[in-house]
């Protein structure tokens, strides 16, 4: 697999600063179209190569470099400074030029946060799905099947019962929806009903007619990395390099998506902290998340209460993590994410308004 070859190239940018203004020209770049500038690129291999490339002197090295990992720098380079295309849902578009948050909405019974606080009740669910979107959720991510460790698979006639209801509700009251969930069927049911996004952890690996489902429809697809997803998402057998493993396998399954009928500008990236990994697996991925914006999508994390926090912090419950996830959302959008995914919609909103104001304040104030 070319994915896997020792001297294949990857790109991540480093030395971020507040601001391209008193720097000499090229000196920083704009990282995809964002609100972040990073002055220089760490260059790694499989073979041991580690390397710090300031920007400026990029093209000059990328000019010495063999052709084929010529291209490849290229490519990787094109990618990761290209703004990234909005997003049409529903009514509302969905820019990527700052940090958005996608609000976590269940109705199951067996969520490993807060299952069981809408089951039944797609008024009150729906009702607590606007209460986000005026706190400022940009989206509202609704799931009806769990996927937490151990988590039974729900048949999908249970799941469509459970989301349609509040997909409709929202979507009447003008919330951008996206349907979390691995099933054909299920993404079938809650796009009629007015969902605008599919959120997957399974990649549209898990059932075989997920693609065709989502390229029939035109809409944007959250693809999310888990080792193995046709066996469920928390299966795998360990990484050899996390960082890397993980941008191979969303590498390559982005370009099978694509050739499967979806524009790629309507899919987003999702490293998938917590799905079949280790806690140094996930610390891993969140500092080196900026590899990602490599594969010229939006990028997606998704850490709000899990394990992460409570291995950090004495086991606290799953109820006690607020702390915790806000502290992995902004060190997301420190490093580029455009979308963080989060249970705690004010406190995480307000945290990136501050992150936003204190990067205004820096781009001007020189």
């Amino acid at each position: 697999m070319a994915a896997r070859d020792a001297t294949l190239m990857y790109l991540r940018p480093v030395r971020f600063v507040d601001t391209p203004v008193g720097l000499a020209d090229g000196g920083a770049l704009r990282l995809a179209g964002g609100m972040l500038w990073f002055a220089a690129y760490e260059v790694t291999d499989r073979a041991g190569l580690r390397m710090t490339v300031p920007v400026e002197r990029f093209d000059d090295w990328v000019a010495t470099s063999p052709p084929d990992r010529a291209d490849r720098a290229r490519q990787l380079h094109r990618r990761i400074t290209a703004p990234r295309p909005s997003l049409t849902v529903g009514e509302r578009v969905l820019r990527f030029d700052q940090p958005q948050v996608m609000a976590i909405l269940n109705v199951t019974p067996d969520s490993f946060s807060d299952g069981g606080a809408h089951v039944g009740d797609p008024a009150g669910a729906a009702a607590a799905g606007v209460a986000m979107a005026a706190a400022g959720a940009a989206l509202i991510d609704l799931g009806g099947e769990s996927t937490r460790p151990g988590a039974a698979t729900v048949w999908e006639g249970d799941e469509i019962a459970r989301v349609v209801p509040v997909v409709e509700r929202l979507a009447a009251a003008g919330v951008a929806v996206s349907v979390d969930t691995r099933k054909a069927a299920v993404m079938e049911a809650a796009l009629a009903a007015g969902a605008h996004v599919v959120n997957d952890v399974a990649a549209l690996a898990y059932d075989p007619r997920a693609l065709g489902v989502v390229a029939a429809s035109g809409c944007p697809v959250v693809l999310m990395h888990s080792p193995a997803p046709a066996q469920g998402p928390h299966a795998g057998d360990g990484y050899g390099d996390p960082l890397l493993d993980v941008f191979d396998w969303l590498e390559a399954r982005v370009e099978t998506v694509v050739a499967g009928g979806v524009d790629r500008a309507k899919i987003v990236v999702d490293p998938g902290i917590g799905f079949g990994k280790a806690l140094s697996d996930n610390l891993a991925l969140v500092n080196g998340l900026a590899l990602f914006h490599g594969l010229g999508c939006p990028v997606s994390l998704g850490a709000s209460r899990k394990r992460i926090i409570g291995a950090l912090s004495n086991e606290a419950p799953a109820d006690q993590r607020l702390g915790g996830s806000v502290a992995l959302a902004l060190a997301g959008v420190d490093r580029g994410a455009q979308i963080v995914r989060v249970h705690d919609v004010a406190e995480t909103v307000q945290a990136i308004r501050v992150w936003r104001g204190l990067r205004d304040a820096a781009l001007v104030a020189r």
